[in-house]
Parts: C-alpha cells; sequence; structure tokens
C-alpha cells in the first residue's frame, strides 16, 4: 500500500461484517450488468432517460455512464481494501444521475417498463435508497464519521 496522509488512512481497510460484504458485492454485480447493458442490450433505453438539457450527444452520455457503472462495479467487487473510497464514489456517481430519474419521470418518458407517472414517481424514492445501500455497504459513512478516532 502506498503511504497516505494521516487524514486520509480512514479510506483504506475499513472493517465491514459478512452481511455489508455480500451486499457490496451485489451492488458491484448490479453495477456492473447495469453498465454493460448501457453499452449493449438496453442502449436505446438509458439514450431516452437521458435529459435534453445536457450539454453532450446522448449516445456519448450513455456510453460513459455504462464505463462508470463497470468501473464502480468493479471496484465494489474486487477493490475491498479501498471499498470505503469506492463506497464515497458509488453514492456520489447514484446523486449524479438522479437528474436523469427526475427528468423521466417529469418528461413522462417510458423506458425500463416505467410506462406510468405512478411507476416512475416510486422508482425516484429508489435513489436514496442506492445511496445509502452503497455508503453503508462499504463502511464508507462509519469510516468518515470515525476518521479522526
Amino acid at each position: 500500500m502506498m503511504e497516505l496522509p494521516g487524514n486520509l488512512k480512514w479510506i483504506y481497510g475499513t472493517d465491514t461484517n459478512w452481511a455489508q460484504t455480500i451486499c457490496r458485492i451485489l451492488l458491484g454485480a448490479a453495477l456492473l450488468f447495469a453498465g454493460i447493458s448501457h453499452l449493449t442490450f438496453n442502449r436505446a433505453e438509458f439514450v431516452a432517460q437521458v435529459p435534453i438539457w445536457v450539454p453532450m450527444s446522448t449516445d456519448l452520455v450513455v456510453i460513459l455512464s455504462g464505463i462508470m457503472e463497470i468501473m464502480l462495479g468493479l471496484s465494489l467487487i474486487f477493490l475491498y481494501k479501498w471499498k470505503a473510497l469506492v463506497g464515497w464514489a458509488t453514492a456520489l456517481f447514484f446523486v449524479l444521475i438522479f437528474p436523469g430519474n427526475i427528468a423521466q419521470y417529469v418528461n413522462e418518458v417510458d423506458a425500463f417498463g416505467l410506462d406510468t407517472d405512478k411507476a416512475r414517481l416510486i422508482r425516484l424514492f429508489f435513489q436514496p435508497v442506492l445511496v445509502v445501500w452503497a455508503l453503508w455497504s462499504t463502511g464508507a459513512f462509519k469510516a468518515f464519521i470515525n476518521r479522526n478516532k
């Protein structure tokens, strides 16, 4: 391991229990699958979700977010010593893509079987769950709270 400054040592080697480990690996596998689907069989569905105000090609946004999901998924599974850092990165990713989910609801975009306002609204409540899942399963929040101990 490279030597980290004292104020950053909390991001490396965080302890978690077996339930957190299983949930971290499941989240990693889900992100890996989602990322692969961005680049292959669900690409059109993801393109439909990109908000119109994003100042980039919708296809490029889908490709970049798919690559990011693959990287985060693999990191959650394999970079277990860095899981607190990966947990924060994953939580941030979920926050950054949330406007796309809001746009899907506001603009009434049908994608992934979300073809009613009710279904699209319910989906919005799962994004905070993903943020908490990322932080809890990696021990990231606890590591941050205990960083000065």
